[in-house]
């Protein structure tokens, strides 16, 4: 699978696979990270989608890109051995992040008119995947979370209805040193309560996206290529 660079709606993006499939995978990297980062893991699934991989508009102070300043630092919380829980943050960057993934995707939608989309994200991308989903217009045939947590839940409890009938594969590490592991049992609890159909992957590991991700995600999208759900607009 070859990578064909192009910028979309401002954004940097990675794009790949087949531009006439019934679905699409927009995949949005985490906070330091950048779409090459994820580019050999979406290479490798094998599952005959269209393939979009945005950078974040935002350069960070470590290296690579962000969605908006690191949650971590955001939160005062920051360290290699106090996971921390981002609940109650509101990121400054949030609503400014989500306004662009949404014009993102409806560039990309009037581009390559591909019927279905997935949204999927790992650490922060997953967030702002999330975010979009309860304060945006999307409604997607199926959200992969990665390595995530619940953020501004203040704003999110009262739009957990709109995840009901969702398809969302969410996955977590035990060992995870940056979100700690009952971070992803809570954003798991909280898919769950608004109706979404979690499919639930814990594992013996850190910040990362291991081999039983990998397939779990291959997994997740084939059954969606299978029993599809139309993509439209939450009201």
């Amino acid at each position: 699978m070859n990578d064909a660079v192009r910028e979309i709606a401002g954004l940097r993006t990675l794009v790949a696979g087949d531009r006439a499939a019934p679905l699409a995978l927009v995949l949005l990297h985490g906070y330091g990270m950048d779409p090459e980062g994820l580019a050999p893991f979406s290479h490798s699934l094998g599952v005959p989608l269209l393939y979009l991989l945005p950078e974040g508009p935002l350069s960070a102070a470590a290296g690579g890109r962000g969605w908006w300043v690191s949650s971590l630092e955001e939160a005062g919380e920051k360290s290699a051995f106090v996971p921390s829980d981002l609940a109650s943050l509101e990121p400054p960057g949030l609503d400014v992040a989500r306004g662009r993934l949404a014009a993102f995707l409806d560039a990309a939608a009037a581009e390559f008119r591909t019927p279905q989309w997935v949204l999927g994200g790992f650490s922060q991308g997953g967030m702002l995947a999330l975010d979009l989903v309860l304060r945006g217009a999307l409604r997607p045939a199926g959200l992969v979370l990665c390595s995530a947590s619940r953020i501004a839940l203040r704003l999110w409890a009262p739009r957990a209805e709109r995840l009901a009938g969702l398809p969302v594969l969410a996955s977590h590490g035990r060992r995870d040193p940056e979100l700690a592991f009952h971070v992803g049992e809570a954003l798991r609890d909280f898919l769950a309560a608004g109706g979404a159909r979690v499919e639930w992957l814990p594992f013996d590991g850190g910040h990362e996206i291991p081999l039983i991700v990998w397939r779990g995600v291959r997994k997740f999208l084939r059954g969606l290529l299978v029993h599809p759900i139309g993509s439209r607009p939450a009201h």
